[in-house]
């Protein structure tokens, strides 16, 4: 009787984890008052972002992202990959350079990692003191 009252308990549980990771994916492609949804916008800068990319950027990109579990890295590449290109295009630069990586890194991390990215940055010998504001 306590064994299959514990495991009622447990799959409960997962079930309320598994639930609320997935209501989160929901809202994001619901659209927003402008009627795109956040993985709208993130595909529209990639796609509008995309001809200012070069090797070495990408390759920069990939270091970053690389402390990211696997199976949330290509989300997190989108993600950040997204905001790079904004501001890129909000510069109106005509390639994307180290600068723009390292500012929409920084602003597309969530602010409860900011410690890991910061450990990340220190580790590739990147001077914050000018993005400190951004933090």
């Amino acid at each position: 009787m306590w064994f299959i009252l514990f495991w009622c308990v447990v799959l409960v549980v997962l079930f309320g984890i598994g639930g609320f990771f997935m209501f989160r994916k929901f809202l994001k492609v619901f659209p927003k008052a402008d009627g795109k949804s956040t993985l709208d916008w993130e595909e529209f800068y990639v796609n509008k972002s995309l001809h200012l990319w070069n090797d070495e950027a990408k390759e920069l990109l990939n270091e970053l992202v690389s402390p990211v579990p696997e199976l949330f890295r290509d989300v997190a590449k989108q993600k950040i990959a997204s905001r790079i290109g904004q501001i890129a295009l909000q510069d109106k630069a005509k390639t994307i350079g180290f600068d723009h990586i390292i500012r929409g890194y920084i602003v597309a991390t969530p602010k409860r990692d900011h410690k890991f990215l910061r450990k990340k940055l220190t580790s590739m010998e990147i001077d914050l003191a000018p993005y400190e504001h951004l933090f």
